[in-house]
C-alpha cells in the first residue's frame, strides 16, 4: 500500500482544525478537494478517520491512531522539501573537491574563497593529492569534482580545458645556466633534475612535452623523486638539482630570488582540467562552483591574474 503524502498533509490540518473548510482555506483548496483527498486516504486505509457531527468534526479511534504518526511524518517531509529547496537556491550544502598540487595548494584555495562569500551556507572540502589519486577518488566517488594538471581518458570521467598553465625551468641561483641564452634539449635533460612522483600532473606534462620534442623522457637524468611541489622547489633552491615546475608555484621563490627560471628548449605550456564522473549524481551545488570557477571576471578579481585567451571556460 502506497499513502499519498499529500494526502495525510490534508488530514493532519483537518485533524487540527476540525473543520474542512478551515483546512480548505489553510490550503489554498477547495473544499471538495479536501474532502475527496480525506475520502481517498480513508479508502487506501480501509478505516473511517473522522466522525461527522452536527457541528464540530472529531476523530475516529483509528484517526486518533494514525493522527501522531502522521503528524512526524508531515513534518518530516517538510523539512526534506525544506531543505531542497535551499540546495536549489544554495543556502546549504556540502561540496567535496579533489585537486592535484598545482590548483589545490596556488589556486583553489582563493576561489573557494570567493564562493564561500557569495554561498557562506555551502561548505567545501578540498583535498590535494596528485593527479592519478584525484583521478581515483573521482572513480570512487569519493569527491564531486577534480582539478587536474592533466587529462584522462575513460568513459567513467570527463574532462574538460580549464586554465592554461606554463610549466617553469628552474635552478638555483648560482647555477652555471643562469647566464645562458639558450640551453639545448640534449643538455637540459643530462642535467640532475628533481621531479615529482610518476603519476603527478606536472611530471606528466613534462614527459609529454619532451616526447613531443624527440626525446625519450627516460633520458631525464632523474636524480630525486619529491611528493609535493614545494619540496621540489626547496630543494632546488638548497643547490640539490633542477626542475619544471607550474609557474604558479615557483612565483614567490621566482620574486624572492631564492631561485633562477631557465629559458627553456621547449615550449611548456599546458592545460589545467576541469574533471568530473559521468555517472556523478546531480549536484547544483557542483554546477554552481564550477560555474563560478569558470567566470573570468571571478578568476581575475580572486587570482589578481589575467587568463586571457588560455581561459576555455
Amino acid at each position: 500500500m502506497v499513502v499519498n503524502l499529500k494526502h495525510l498533509e490534508t488530514f493532519v490540518t483537518v485533524a487540527e482544525l476540525r473543520s474542512f473548510t478551515a483546512a480548505a482555506r489553510k490550503l489554498f483548496m477547495s473544499q471538495p478537494a479536501v474532502s475527496f483527498q480525506i475520502k481517498s486516504l480513508e479508502e487506501d486505509l480501509q478505516v473511517t478517520l473522522f466522525q461527522r457531527g452536527e457541528k464540530r468534526l472529531a476523530l475516529t479511534e483509528a484517526g486518533r491512531l494514525i493522527y501522531p504518526e502522521a503528524k512526524k511524518m508531515v513534518i518530516r517531509y517538510q523539512k526534506i522539501k525544506s531543505g531542497i529547496d535551499d540546495l536549489r537556491g544554495l543556502k546549504t550544502g556540502h561540496l567535496v573537491a579533489g585537486a592535484s598540487t598545482t590548483p589545490g595548494e596556488y589556486l583553489l584555495p582563493l576561489l573557494i574563497g570567493g564562493f564561500r562569500k557569495k554561498y557562506p551556507g555551502i561548505q567545501v572540502t578540498l583535498r590535494v593529492a596528485g593527479s592519478g589519486q584525484v583521478f581515483h577518488w573521482l572513480r570512487e566517488r569519493e569527491i564531486d569534482i577534480g582539478v587536474t594538471g592533466s587529462a584522462v581518458s575513460g568513459n567513467w570521467l570527463n574532462c574538460r580545458p580549464w586554465l592554461a598553465d606554463e610549466l617553469v625551468l628552474i635552478a638555483p641561483p648560482d647555477h652555471p645556466w643562469t647566464g645562458r641564452d639558450v640551453i639545448g634539449i640534449e643538455e637540459m635533460v643530462e642535467e640532475p633534475f628533481i621531479l615529482r612522483e610518476a603519476g603527478s600532473g606536472t611530471r606528466r606534462s613534462f614527459e609529454q612535452i619532451i616526447s613531443l620534442a624527440g626525446v625519450d623522457p627516460a633520458r631525464i637524468n632523474l636524480s630525486m623523486e619529491l611528493g609535493s611541489t614545494r619540496a621540489v622547489i626547496t630543494a632546488v633552491q638548497a643547490g640539490l638539482g633542477v626542475s619544471v615546475v607550474s609557474g604558479w608555484a615557483a612565483r614567490d621563490a621566482l620574486d624572492l630570488g631564492k631561485i633562477k627560471r631557465i629559458n627553456s628548449p621547449v615550449d611548456m605550456k599546458r592545460t589545467l582540467y576541469l574533471v568530473t564522473g559521468r555517472h556523478s549524481l546531480d549536484s547544483s551545488v557542483a554546477d554552481e562552483f564550477l560555474a563560478f570557477i569558470g567566470d573570468e571576471e571571478n578568476y581575475g578579481r580572486l587570482t589578481g591574474k589575467n587568463p586571457g585567451n588560455g581561459f576555455p571556460g
